[in-house]
């Protein structure tokens, strides 16, 4: 399998990111890690080894990626500041880790996307709002009505990091609508320990997106299916397989 490890200055983010390219061909998918997890959570927690097949095959290639976790979602103060903090985020995967990739992997196709905990959070958030960059998403155990993290706080940038929010006020006929349609989306929780508010979450959007007319997969696995990486290692293999057999 070829890996590349790669430091680049974030002029977005006024500081070094670092990231890592994992395959040289097929379905680029860009993996989030969990919250305040790093960029080589994936390799470390077995991840990359569940997709390693297609990696080799050259049907896939995992970029996992750093978030501003620990600035953001996880700082306790100042709401307005951790959010603003967290759209430079999305300014910096949109306009220079992913055209970094695209150059040097020479593919400028649509991206999947990915994550368990809350990198299903921030896949979600990435494929909703910029579906013209992101066609697949699979979302492992996330959370879709985000105000548990900012509270009583509301502002623009609140609200457009709470997909069950402004997807719900979407009109029909909003361009959007067309490249969900045309978009995998594939969401699974299990229902065990640790999981209890994510099945809610996800009880509540897969409702908004059934009533916005938006096919998605939302999968509840059983009771003993637990918040944590040996089950959402069985599930990225078993989901990857259904999204790459029809690539």
């Amino acid at each position: 399998m070829q890996v590349q490890y790669i430091k680049e200055y974030s002029n977005c983010l006024d500081r070094e990111m670092e990231y890592k390219i994992y395959g040289q061909g097929g379905k680029l998918c860009l993996a989030i890690p969990s919250q305040n997890g790093r960029f080589f959570e994936w390799e470390d927690r077995g991840m990359i080894h569940e997709v390693s097949k297609w990696i080799e095959a050259n049907q896939l290639t995992i970029i996992t990626c750093d978030t501003l976790d620990l600035e953001t979602w996880s700082y306790p103060y100042n709401t307005k500041v951790r959010m603003l903090k967290h759209e430079l985020w999305f300014e910096y995967i949109l306009s220079e880790l992913i055209p970094s990739v695209q150059e040097k992997m020479n593919n400028y196709d649509k991206w999947m996307v990915t994550g368990a905990s809350l990198g299903a959070t921030h896949a979600a958030n990435l494929i909703f709002r910029f579906p013209k960059q992101f066609d697949t998403l699979l979302a492992l155990s996330g959370i879709y009505d985000t105000e548990l993290f900012y509270g009583d706080y509301h502002d623009e940038n609140t609200y457009h990091n709470n997909p069950c929010a402004y997807m719900k006020n979407m009109s029909l006929d909003h361009p959007y609508m067309e490249l969900y349609k045309q978009s995998k989306l594939i969401f699974c929780v299990g229902q065990g320990n640790w999981e209890q508010e994510c099945v809610g979450s996800l009880r509540q959007f897969s409702t908004i997106l059934y009533d916005q007319q938006i096919e998605a997969w939302c999968d509840f696995w059983g009771y003993d299916v637990y918040h944590d990486w040996p089950w959402w290692k069985v599930q990225l293999q078993y989901f990857m397989e259904q999204i790459l057999k029809e690539v």
